[in-house]
């Protein structure tokens, strides 16, 4: 890692309200990124700002390849760069540099100072390992002799290949620790200078006669490629002489393109290292600061937490999830005849079999981010940007008492929106119905503001439920016969029901069906969640397809998903959805484009969505509509016609009705769960833990027996068709509805 890196950057400043053209320098032993007006204002040493970089996390957009975030100090500072290479380069650099005074704090804390006794030892076990690691590769060659078949062949000598990289690699590492230890002993301890293991006030200042490159590119003063030559040989590095590696090292550079360095002959182009810049004492600021204190950064996050009452972090958000685990679970298909004559639960009656009770509704389910800090932040230090969380757990603190698999059902809160897809007796109407029920379809997966985390659905996990329609009349609805062939066997023909299967571990797919009988309409579809690290916030990829079937009409409507992204995961999370999603109707050739905005980072609105609905062959919609997602949106017509679309905050959700826990199958949602609900309640964290790792265990069990066994598994309810994920028994399969 170099010790400064330097070069442009723009940054944003509120006052201009832009970004604005910067010299930046990252001085990696100070901990220090400064910038300066120009380059030449950098040689003067007039620096005009600083980010202080220990304990900084630092934020990547998922949609913008360019820009970047650093949070630290309750602030958080936007820059960008020129393009997607360049902002790796400095994000590479300044994650080593974070990493680094991070781990020094934390020692700081601790009380814990590494001597040099400590680091003589931990290089001695390092150069032991490497030993056994040679050893080891020797074995090779005897495989590769003994190997018959020459595919295996090739696959050992690939593996070889691999292997014998990586022990240069190690190689190399440890001459490097040897040089840092014998320049701290006695190059620098002689000359007078400071330690480079632990700095004075951050501020490293190498030998006059140390070359620098600078350039307009963001540089790193590097060591040689062909450095690790002096490891070719099956020594171990404590058998080379280290004194002629020194010499080596110290007398050979790698500029980087565009560099304007020298060679070991002397500095480049007469131009000083910022490190040779007579810097006042205390130059390491106590906190991050600029010459405006309102150009350089957003803090509003950081005001409106200090505020807020306790609250759990989750990020996460409908229909998103980030997978816990890879464990499985071998159960069979539901026994749709099973009795529903049990005993009553969870506060209802013997009239009433069926719970609406939302754990939601309970108070007290958050718990304070700052609790719980030290974990989160523990837990972003095992990740790397662009990272995938798919195997990362997450902390058993952080769930929402209920499972994606149920969060799905949410699709549905507006139960009469869907059906009256249905009942709309133009093609236009029809399209306009289903767009309607798409964009009401995504607040009711979140009670508050706040970013939960859902149980990540095990393999073969189902949940099943229905809603009763709101009847018109102040009288009570006739009673009407259960669907018996239906997905949820116990629901009236006039109910929508739904039922979900966890069909996928790896990769991890839910598979969703519902429908409502009466109505000849019906809806399948298939979500692959797919995560990634972004820094500050958490992105989640929702992959696959929905489709609204009128079987009156026999049109089908394909529909897409936004992604979801939990922002501000060390302070108050909060949820949004991003992405363009399409819904097309291929036999009435309507059409719609819905783009969910995620919110700038200086001023605009959250939640914000634009629609445009387009007749068959036109390029001009007759329909544009704009509002929040989890709000009012209003729709304008081609006719010049102003009209609220829909009110989500208006319109009333429906309750789901679910089976109690004592009528359900052992590996329906609720029930699996159960344990783990239970002691999130009373807020027992330790009790939950444990109930989620014993049912984890019993998946990784069962998933072990299958492997042995030679047994694959068997989804319940779906099956895959192509790309999709098909229910076994659609209302399409069961009646034959009349063509139009």
């Amino acid at each position: 890692m170099a010790s400064i890196m330097e070069g442009p950057l723009s940054k944003w400043t509120n006052v201009m309200k832009g970004w604005q053209y910067r010299w930046f320098v990252l001085d990696y032993n100070a901990g220090l990124l400064s910038y300066y007006t120009s380059k030449d204002k950098m040689m003067r040493g007039s620096r005009r700002g600083c980010v202080r970089l220990r304990g900084a996390v630092i934020g990547i957009d998922d949609e913008d390849d360019s820009t970047f975030t650093i949070t630290v100090d309750q602030k958080t500072f936007h820059f960008q760069a020129r393009d997607a290479d360049e902002r790796e380069k400095w994000i590479h650099a300044l994650e080593g540099t974070i990493l680094r005074h991070t781990l020094q704090l934390r020692e700081a804390e601790t009380g814990f100072v590494p001597s040099v006794q400590d680091f003589d030892k931990k290089l001695a076990e390092a150069d032991a390992y490497l030993q056994i690691l040679i050893d080891q590769l020797k074995l090779f060659d005897e495989k590769i002799k003994d190997c018959k078949e020459d595919e295996s062949r090739r696959k050992i000598e690939d593996l070889k290949e691999t292997t014998c990289s990586m022990v240069e690699s190690i190689k190399h590492c440890i001459v490097l620790l040897q040089i840092a230890k014998d320049q701290s002993n006695e190059q620098q301890h002689a000359n007078g200078l400071i330690s480079t293991i632990n700095p004075v006030d951050g501020i490293y200042q190498p030998p006059l006669d140390t070359a620098v490159v600078n350039t307009t590119m963001p540089t790193q003063t590097t060591l040689p490629t062909d450095g690790s030559q002096v490891c070719k040989s099956d020594q171990r590095p404590s058998t080379l002489p280290v004194g002629s590696v020194v010499t080596v090292m110290g007398s050979l550079q790698t500029p980087t393109p565009n560099s304007t360095g020298s060679g070991p002959s002397g500095p480049s182009s007469g131009v000083a290292s910022p490190s040779h810049i007579p810097l006042p004492s205390h130059s390491v600021p106590d906190f991050s600061y600029s010459s405006s204190e309102d150009e350089f950064y957003d803090a509003d996050e950081f005001y409106q937490s200090s505020t807020s009452p306790k609250h759990c972090i989750d990020p996460s958000g409908p229909p998103a999830a980030l997978p816990l685990g890879n464990d499985e679970t071998a159960l069979k298909r539901p026994d749709t005849n099973e009795s529903l004559n049990s005993s009553m639960s969870n506060g209802t009656t013997d009239a009433d079999p069926f719970d609406s009770h939302d754990d939601r509704d309970d108070d007290g389910e958050g718990e304070s981010v700052e609790e719980h800090k030290s974990v989160i932040m523990h837990l972003l230090s095992q990740v790397r940007l662009g990272m995938d969380l798919t195997k990362v757990v997450l902390p058993t603190f952080i769930l929402e008492r209920r499972s994606l698999l149920e969060m799905y059902a949410d699709f549905f809160a507006h139960p009469d929106l869907f059906v009256s897809i249905a009942e709309q007796p133009e093609a236009r109407e029809r399209m306009v119905q289903v767009v309607k029920w798409y964009l009401s379809a995504f607040h009711a997966g979140r009670k508050g503001s706040v970013a939960k985390k859902p149980y990540n659905p095990i393999l073969g996990e189902v949940f099943y439920c229905h809603w009763d329609l709101p009847n018109d009349t102040e009288e009570p609805s006739p009673p009407t016969e259960t669907v018996s062939d239906g997905p949820v066997p116990w629901s009236s023909s006039n109910s929508v029901c739904f039922v979900a299967e966890q069909v996928s571990h790896h990769p991890p797919i839910s598979a969703f069906y519902a429908e409502c009988c009466s109505k000849k309409i019906q809806f399948n579809a298939h979500i692959w969640t797919k995560s990634k690290f972004l820094g500050m916030s958490i992105g989640v990829h929702n992959i696959g397809q929905g489709c609204v079937s009128c079987l009156e009409h026999d049109e089908h409507y394909i529909l897409t998903f936004p992604n979801g992204y939990g922002r501000s995961i060390l302070t108050v999370p909060w949820v949004e959805l991003g992405g363009e999603c399409s819904i097309a109707c291929s036999k009435s050739g309507y059409s719609a484009n819905i783009v969910f905005h995620t919110k700038p980072f200086y001023g605009g609105k959250k939640h914000r969505i634009t629609a445009e609905i387009f007749a068959p062959n036109d390029k001009k919609s007759f329909c544009s509509i704009e509002g929040e997602w989890n709000g009012v949106m209003y729709a304008k017509w081609a006719s010049g016609e102003n009209s609220l679309f829909i009110d989500t905050k208006k319109v009333g959700i429906i309750k789901k009705k679910v089976r109690k826990l004592e009528d359900q199958l052992e590996y329906e949602s609720r029930r699996l769960w159960k344990d783990v609900t239970l002691n999130l309640k009373l807020k027992d964290i330790d009790s939950a833990t444990e109930a989620k790792h014993r049912l984890e265990e019993k998946q990784r069990a069962e998933a072990r027996d299958r492997k042995e066994n030679e047994q694959q598994w068997e989804t319940r309810l779906f099956h895959e068709d192509g790309e999709c994920w098909v229910y076994d028994e659609p209302l399409l399969k069961r009646i034959v509805s009349p063509r139009h």
